[in-house]
């Protein structure tokens, strides 16, 4: 019995030490990112990373450049890529820590002006599901931290202009 208890104790114990701190260093920084050189952790990219184990919900949002598509618990910006052809995403590695998927563990709900039917799903390279809107794949970028911000409309980024998306799932082009 000693033995066991023992041993449950050394076993409990090397889970503890297992389980803490270490390892991984955040490179987040104040000024805004570039495509040379994206962040280490962001807010969309945690948004992001949050998004697929669960639902996402694409809903709307008013501003300045009129109703919007949107998306995560803090109703960020949602992009989309002119690089991609068809229902794929080209956004991987560096492209994809600057532009985060809007990813999802399940089928993904509309609210607002956003419809349901124009909502779908695509595997990534990586095997993770990401969200589309009539056939676009959908990201966040970087750099929005909150729900008013559009930093990335109309940046040519990674090869290919990214551009906010209507809820008529047409680009917003504001040139």
């Amino acid at each position: 019995m000693r033995n066991t208890f023992a041993l449950g104790a050394i076993a409990t114990g090397a889970l503890a030490v297992a389980g803490c701190g270490g390892g991984s260093k955040s490179t987040a920084t104040k000024a805004g990112p570039t495509a040379a050189s994206p962040p280490a952790q962001t807010t969309a990219a945690s948004s992001s990373s949050t998004a697929a184990s669960a639902r996402e919900t694409i809903s709307t949002k008013h501003g300045k450049l009129g109703t919007i598509l949107a998306a995560g618990p803090k109703h960020l910006t949602v992009y989309m890529y002119e690089a991609d052809k068809g229902a794929s995403s080209s956004c991987s590695a560096g492209c994809a820590s600057l532009w985060p998927p809007v990813r999802t563990g399940s089928a993904p709900t509309a609210s607002g002006s956003a419809r349901g039917a124009d909502l779908g799903v695509i595997t990534r390279s990586d095997g993770t599901k990401q969200v589309t809107y009539k056939g676009h794949p959908l990201y966040f970028y970087a750099r929005d931290g909150d729900s008013g911000d559009a930093y990335g409309q109309a940046i040519k980024s990674f090869g290919a202009e990214w551009y906010v998306l209507s809820a008529s799932g047409n680009k917003v082009d504001t040139s």
